[in-house]
């Protein structure tokens, strides 16, 4: 299937590693130009050297924390003239509601739900000059199934799906569709980093981390390229007319009596 992506220009956040870095190789794949943002200039560059030696694709990182006043205004700024934004910059920390304390629940949310939203203000704005783009939004399961033991991150997840859904309500009026992804449990290097010490505790051997999950649909979680191939899909003309939706990608743990 043609996506007809080939020459567009992408911003990534959250692009070092896990899901990000596998939706930059995605659109790197089909010929995009990328923008590639995280906290760590180190992974930065290691994914930069990766993809142009695959891909062949130009590569700008910018190393900064987008939960710093100003960050998504002047990164916008620095990235110019793109065609797609994918927010994904961000992780939320567990803990029920005596477990997160305000300055953690602030500083969680000052990172996903508003550097989503500062980014989007920024970007949604020069694409409205320019005549139309793409904003993926890749959320979290708990935004649709709010769990009290992940509060901080269910609540923060559900406003992330509530605004994508009312921005890409009304985007289609200025040629700019926005669209949302809820991942289920990923096998990123986090969750397996979490796993491991598990499997080591509750199996004796470590390598088993995997046995943890077979309690999911299909026995595993999900691949952090399957969340990017979504993504790309989402952000290429093959889904121009879809706006508005936030779609879930757990092999339909969502609609189970548990989703985790």
């Amino acid at each position: 299937m043609e996506l007809n992506l080939k020459g567009r220009t992408v911003l990534v956040t959250g692009a070092s590693k896990g899901i990000g870095r596998a939706v930059a190789e995605g659109f790197a794949a089909e010929g995009c130009d990328l923008h590639l943002a995280a906290r760590s200039a180190d992974l930065l560059g290691e994914a930069k050297a990766a993809l142009s030696a695959a891909h062949g694709a130009s590569v700008t990182v910018h190393a900064l924390d987008l939960a710093a006043p100003g960050a998504a205004a002047g990164l916008a700024a620095e990235c110019g003239d793109i065609d797609i934004l994918v927010n994904n910059a961000g992780a939320i920390p567990a803990g029920d509601l005596a477990d997160i304390d305000e300055a953690t629940w602030r500083a969680a949310w000052d990172l996903k739900v508003f550097g989503y939203i500062n980014l989007s203000r920024a970007i949604y704005a020069r694409f409205k000059e320019k005549g139309g783009g793409v904003i993926v939004n890749v959320i979290g399961l708990a935004g649709a199934v709010p769990r009290a033991r992940y509060i901080a991150g269910s609540a923060g997840n559900a406003g992330l799906a509530g605004f994508t859904r009312a921005l890409g309500g009304g985007a289609p009026d200025d040629n700019i569709r926005v669209v949302g992804i809820h991942p289920g449990v990923i096998a990123t290097d986090r969750m397996i980093r979490v796993m491991v010490p598990r499997a080591e505790k509750e199996l004796g051997d470590a390598e088993r981390w995997p046995e943890l999950l077979a309690h999911l649909p299909f026995g595993r979680a999900g691949k952090p390229e399957e969340v990017a191939d979504l993504a790309v899909f989402l952000a290429s003309d093959r889904a121009s007319y879809i706006s508005g939706v936030v779609v879930p990608i757990d092999a339909g743990a969502n609609a189970r009596d548990f989703a985790y």
